[in-house]
């Protein structure tokens, strides 16, 4: 029982028979505690639970919590590869009890479980207690029966844990093992106690008291325990090793990294090799819960933490990237444990191989210009700062990279002068930032971001987070505090609300602190990377460095997500059914609908819409899981990713990608891929249905398609039922006969209208076909017919005219049509036997200037024009005749 997974796997189980509930690891980036940058302790995800603030259904736990230590106060990062101990990441076994055993029971779990379950020989175990804890002295002698000179008291804080300057603390235990006097160094408490012999295997903190100020500490009402064991030093004891990268799980890696190198891990190289394998699992864990490399924060620690390990790999002669290869090495031994590894494998795979290409290229400047700069440097000597400011401003080459690359010929580097110049280019970036308007107005953005860095974003997998406030701007002016009422921009640390971008509206939600609480209204992007919440002051007061839980609106958000991931199957199903030249030329995801843009140059038919709207609910039926991978702009554009209209990309870019195509050149391959910053689905049938509400024209060769997902789908299509069946029953039928009933109803019309026309002409032309004798009357012996017509069409006046003519054989027709808005038309015929004598166009145009018109036109046998004033039509009618009479 000696195995890296035994060892976790016993120490778990021995823990839930003793009546503990096992909890799983909790992210490495914490969501309780906004001061660490990552999770380091057993405890983090339990300190509200501490404080009394959160409530779980369990008063005892246990858990394998995973750990990182590279940056911030904990920061472990240079000394890994040098020591025997050191790691970035790290597990530690814990057992916890809120409130319920408390010093007694927490010695004897755990003196029996490394003595007896463990098996290690108590004789090589020695224990510390702090000083004044004689309950604690008296317990280790009674349950693990040790003698006096093996239970130290040390009076420094070393012994004595608290939580801050205020809230829990107490006295704690640290547990020995003696490696043996073959190893140099003293028991804790000595002057020799810096060697490396007696080893710290697992701490017992003994929470029993709260620091309520600085001079006052009175007793918790509820005691409780929380102890760390580290798993890879508790791993190397019972293996029979003094080093931790001796164990099983490190010998697996770097064997690993032997062989894709083909480099031993001996003498120079031993150092290396660890550094990859302890570098490897901080980079793949980190990714895999959602930290990606960045300039910024948190993603800035990963990227020295795997730069540090493509440094080794290029010492080991690595000619191609390294670390992606070891993945698999790594998911073989803790991915069984840690099941994220599994999942995101891909993406991690992804993301090393990608860091590696791009810092390759740095690495070869950078080595190039530090070696230029000090070929006349000696053991001892100093590089200079504004030196390696360059390498770091100019060519992307980290401080502590330089550093390092400089150890093995015993070079510092003047980290005052470094400091020094990177001042004065901020300095002389602030003098630059000059403007007017709306650009003046955002300095002040500009200057938080110099002040504070980038938000941490943590909303791709969490709607929940707390953090600090950093800022709060009222009227455009930083101010330190705000209270009910004013209507503030909030930054803070990091938050899981969205700002928006790409499209996608801004979150809201709530942000709540001890003593207040604000209503976020949206949430924008400012000063390139920081999220400012658009806030009112509900309730209290907000102060700058207020711990604050932000929340955010989780429906919204929800109708957020599938809005947008709809769009990228829109976008692909439009691209299929229209070709290839759609592009997206813009686009709204709000929660209610979306819409976007996208290049065509007609209207789309209804039969294009249909087939595109299902197309897409095809895709979101799959339920295909959506997934993430980090790449750089041209291998994504390589492998086909779109990119969104408006939405700016760094070096390196989210790829999202969802569905399966079901047929075509892309059957079987991901059907929708897309370089995107939003927020989307877990899986395609997260949406639930897209209905398409219409398409519209925006500018030239621009259309507008407007959509519904979801809830809003499946009312918009209930509404539409609703209204099938009101129309079915006022026409009293099935709705499966609507259809055809209508079409009836619509022919029936024609059918009227028709009869209706003719009815009209009739009664026009007096009632029967042509007229009668007594419709004309003789005009210089020409038969001349005038009529002034209510009612009646423009278009129907020419065959009135035809017929007119025929029933009169030779003679002048002029009818004058009068709309409902006043206005006339004229038609003039002439019969055949006529047109010498008459033209119909100089008659019309008589009958036009009468009506108030101008102009008119045809042939000499019809002729037709209009008039303003339809009040005129007699007046018209005798202009014609006394033409006639000229």
């Amino acid at each position: 029982m000696s195995g890296v997974n035994e060892i976790r796997s016993t120490f778990l189980d021995y823990f839930r028979k003793n009546g503990h509930e096992v909890v799983s690891s909790s992210p490495l980036v914490p969501r309780n505690d906004p001061t660490l940058m990552f999770t380091n302790a057993g405890m983090v995800q339990f300190k509200n639970v501490f404080t009394g603030l959160e409530k779980r259904p369990y008063s005892t736990a246990a858990t394998a919590q995973k750990c990182v230590r590279a940056g911030g106060k904990h920061n472990d990062l240079d000394n890994v590869g040098y020591t025997a101990r050191h790691h970035t990441f790290f597990e530690m076994l814990g057992n916890f009890s809120f409130g319920d055993y408390f010093k007694e029971r927490a010695i004897e779990l755990a003196w029996n479980l490394i003595t007896k379950e463990f098996g290690l020989d108590a004789k090589r175990l020695l224990v510390t207690v702090y000083h004044t804890d004689d309950e604690a002295f008296g317990l280790w002698k009674k349950i693990a029966g040790l003698s006096d000179d093996r239970i130290i008291r040390i009076p420094t804080s070393d012994n004595f844990w608290a939580m801050g300057d205020t809230g829990p603390c107490g006295p704690c235990s640290e547990i020995f093992y003696d490696h043996g006097d073959h190893i140099w160094g003293g028991p804790p408490g000595s002057p020799e106690e810096d060697g490396d012999r007696f080893i710290e295997i697992w701490n017992l903190v003994f929470m029993q008291y709260e620091q309520v100020t600085k001079e006052e500490r009175i007793d918790l009402p509820r005691p409780s325990i929380d102890t760390g064991m580290g798993l890879e030093r508790v791993a190397a004891v019972l293996q029979g090793q003094h080093d931790n990268y001796d164990i099983d799980l490190f010998r697996a890696l770097i064997s690993a990294s032997e062989e894709a190198t083909g480099v031993k891990a001996e003498g120079e190289h031993r150092g290396s090799h660890r550094v990859i394998a302890d570098h490897l699992r901080s980079s793949a864990f980190l990714i895999a819960d959602g930290v990606l490399p960045s300039n910024e924060g948190r993603g800035y620690v990963l990227r020295r933490i795997m730069r540090r390990a493509m440094r080794h790999a290029q010492l080991l002669g690595a000619r191609d990237p390294l670390l992606w290869k070891l993945l698999p090495a790594l998911i073989q031994q803790m991915g069984r444990a840690y099941p994220e590894l599994v999942r995101a494998e891909s993406l991690i795979s992804e993301t090393l191989k990608l860091e590696e290409n791009r810092f390759r290229k740095t690495l070869e400047r950078g080595l190039s210009l530090l070696s230029d700069a000090t070929n006349t440097l000696h053991k001892g000597d100093m590089l200079d700062g504004e030196t390696a400011f360059k390498l770091y401003d100019t060519y992307g080459f980290p401080l502590d990279l330089t550093q390092d690359a400089l150890r093995a010929r015993e070079i510092g580097v003047d980290i005052s002068g470094f400091t020094d110049a990177m001042e004065r280019q901020k300095a002389e970036a602030r003098s630059h930032w000059t403007g007017s308007g709306d650009k003046a107005t955002e300095t002040i953005w500009f200057e938080l971001k110099e002040k504070h860095g980038a938000t941490e974003f943590l909303g791709y997998d969490m709607e929940m987070a707390e953090g600090v406030v950093q800022a709060i701007v009222r009227d455009g002016k930083a101010v330190d505090s705000a209270s009910a009422g004013e209507q503030v921009q909030v930054v803070v640390n990091q938050t899981p609300f969205y700002g928006e971008s790409g499209g996608q509206m801004g979150d809201t939600g709530v942000i709540s602190t001890d003593n207040g609480k604000l209503d976020v209204s949206d949430t924008q992007k400012k000063g390139e990377g920081l999220f400012v919440h658009v806030a009112t002051v509900a309730e209290g007061t907000l102060k700058v460095g207020d711990a604050v839980a932000l929340t955010v609106d989780h429906a919204r958000r929800s109708r957020l997500r599938s809005n947008h991931s709809a769009t990228h199957l829109l976008h692909e199903a439009l691209r299929e059914v229209l070709g290839t030249h759609v592009a997206q030329k813009g686009s709204l995801v709000a929660p209610e609908r979306l819409r976007f843009d996208v290049s065509h140059p007609k209207p789309m038919s209804a039969e294009e819409l249909q087939k595109v709207e299902d197309m897409a609910n095809a895709i979101i039926l799959q339920n295909a899981p959506v997934t993430t991978r980090l790449m750089s702009v041209d291998d994504a554009i390589a492998e086909g990713a779109m990119a969104l209209f408006g939405e700016k990309y760094g070096d390196e870019v989210r790829v999202v990608a969802m569905g399966k195509a079901i047929e075509g050149p892309k059957a079987g391959k991901p059907y929708s891929v897309e370089l995107c910053g939003g927020t989307h689905v877990n899986a395609t049938g997260d949406i639930g249905l897209v209905r398409i509400l219409g398409e519209s024209a925006v500018g030239a060769g621009v259309r507008r398609v407007e959509a519904v997902t979801g809830e809003a789908a499946r009312t918009y299509l209930a509404e539409q039922d609703e209204r099938v069946k009101t129309l079915a029953g006022a026409l009293k039928v099935q709705p499966a006969e609507l259809v055809s009933r209508v079409e009836a109803l619509i022919d029936e019309r024609r059918k009227l209208e028709k009869e209706l026309a003719d009815a009209r002409r009739r009664l026009a032309m007096g009632g029967g076909q042509g007229g009668s004798a007594g419709d004309f009357k003789e005009i210089g012996g020409i038969k001349f017919m005038g009529k002034a017509l209510n009612g009646i069409d423009a278009k129907d006046l020419k065959g009135l005219a035809d017929e007119g003519k025929a029933s009169l054989g030779s003679g002048v027709v002029t009818l004058i049509g009068v709309s409902e808005d006043g206005k006339a038309s004229a038609v003039v015929a002439v019969t055949p036997d006529l047109v010498d004598r008459f033209s119909a166009v100089d008659l019309v145009r008589i009958a036009s200037v009468a009506l108030g018109g101008k102009g008119g036109g045809g042939r000499p046998d019809m002729a037709q024009a209009g008039g303003p004033d339809g009040a005129k039509a007699s007046e018209a009618l005798d202009a014609v005749a006394a033409a006639l009479d000229a």
